[in-house]
């Protein structure tokens, strides 16, 4: 019987039956058709402009458009998520998608482009900074168990990771196509967004087999924040301050540096990404190992603060090879902090708080690193020596001393709560 398949016998930690894996894997499956796309995208979308005549500084323009644009619609979407049932939500989001890819593949001007790159969910990132990050980070805290949540955050991680290094790796594919399709270099270009265009689609597919509503109830009085607004703030605030340093070398940026450094083609730089993201896609199981030994917490600080030194060095490699080896060492610890970040959010909040906390977290990282690409673009029309490398580095030391001085007594949400329903 079809309800017995949806359900497993096991009560979660806060007496909420724990839903079965088909509706998490679906969660995994858009997040892998989503990340395939953005891999790709965030790499040809600086060689898109750049084929169009635009400068790196309206590249950078353009990279942080997409990321004020997503950091507000996040926002929005999140705060009133409580209200909707959070599949119509992630629906709503693919239509955006489809039209966004559309979009990039028709127009070639620079203000209708940048129309686009703001309402839509172009994402110039390694990571996700879109609309889908905080509706399926609190789908997937609903449909998992308090013990389970860490694990399955790590894998939302790792389908996202493999993903966006094979996106990555078919960041050639135009190259390729265009010579023997006997066709031009933009047009296979836009080839490439009618196909971030289809993706968007096909998540639609997965999403239509979500629960209507979520499966554990949720108080609608309470309002989005409201036991943890405070805590939430502060994160939000750290989260902020690490993802400035982080827009220094978005995906976007970091390729155009490389293209620039060291005269790349696409389809080589796209093999570096795909092995960059290979790397950080296998460190999010290695993450929660060591966070069941010393804690969300500290993983995420003691992975990261060595990550954020490499980075500094990057821009003094002397060559190609070095600076290659660099970045793969980097990319092993840089991710480790990201399936914990999401589970420790999502663990020192209640349950009725998750898809707000979600947004209000990742939405000012968004924010955050929406200047930064742009400053990066400035720095990388000066000069290519790589200091957009050395201030996210920097920034993000500073980011993980506060976090871990600020955040070392916190506690799960569940603990101070014992009285629950009876």
């Amino acid at each position: 019987m079809d309800s017995g398949a949806r359900t497993s016998p096991h009560p979660d930690i806060d007496g909420a039956p724990v839903t079965s894996a088909p509706d998490l894997h679906r969660v995994l499956v858009a997040r892998g058709l989503r990340a395939f796309g953005d891999g790709y995208v965030s790499l040809l979308l600086p060689v898109y402009l750049l084929t169009l005549g635009w400068s790196p500084f309206e590249v950078g323009v353009v990279a942080t458009a997409t990321l004020i644009g997503s950091g507000a619609l996040a926002l929005g979407i999140g705060l009133q998520a409580h209200r909707h049932a959070i599949r119509t939500l992630l629906l709503a989001a693919t239509v955006l998608m489809a039209a966004t890819g559309l979009g990039f593949a028709t127009f070639t001007d620079f203000w209708p482009l940048l129309v686009v790159a703001i309402v839509g969910t172009l994402n110039p990132s390694s990571g996700d900074v879109s609309v889908f990050l905080p509706l399926e980070h609190a789908m997937l805290a609903q449909l998992a168990s308090d013990r389970q949540r860490p694990a399955w955050f790590a894998r939302y991680s790792l389908a996202g990771a493999l993903s966006g290094a094979l996106g990555a790796m078919c960041a050639g594919i135009p190259q390729l196509l265009a010579p023997a399709a006997g066709i031009s270099m933009p047009t296979a270009l836009r080839g490439m967004f009618v196909l971030y265009a289809m993706l968007g689609l096909a998540c639609a597919v997965a999403y239509r087999q979500l629960p209507t509503e979520p499966p554990r109830p949720v108080d609608r009085e309470t309002g989005p924040l409201r036991r943890s607004r405070s805590l939430v703030y502060k994160l939000a605030a750290l989260f902020s301050l690490d993802a400035f340093g982080g827009g220094f070398i978005v995906q976007s940026m970091l390729a155009l540096w490389l293209l620039e450094r060291f005269a790349l083609s696409p389809a080589t730089a796209g093999v570096i990404f795909f092995w960059t993201g290979v790397c950080s896609a296998f460190s999010y199981l290695v993450a929660v190992r060591i966070a069941s030994r010393i804690g969300l917490l500290y993983t995420m600080v003691f992975t990261h603060l060595p990550s954020s030194l490499l980075l500094i060095l990057v821009p003094f490699a002397p060559d190609l090879a070095s600076c290659i080896g660099l970045l793969l060492i980097r990319s092993a610890l840089s991710q480790m902090d990201v399936p914990t970040r999401s589970a420790f959010v999502m663990s020192v909040v209640p349950p009725a708080e998750r898809a707000a906390a979600a947004s209000v977290t990742s939405v000012p990282r968004s924010l955050a690193s929406a200047t930064s690409p742009l400053l990066a673009g400035y720095l990388l029309s000066v000069s290519t020596f790589g200091w957009p490398l050395i201030a996210a580095g920097a920034v993000k030391i500073v980011y993980d001393l506060l976090l871990l001085l600020s955040c070392r007594n916190v506690r799960p949400a569940r603990e101070p709560q014992p009285a629950r329903r009876a």
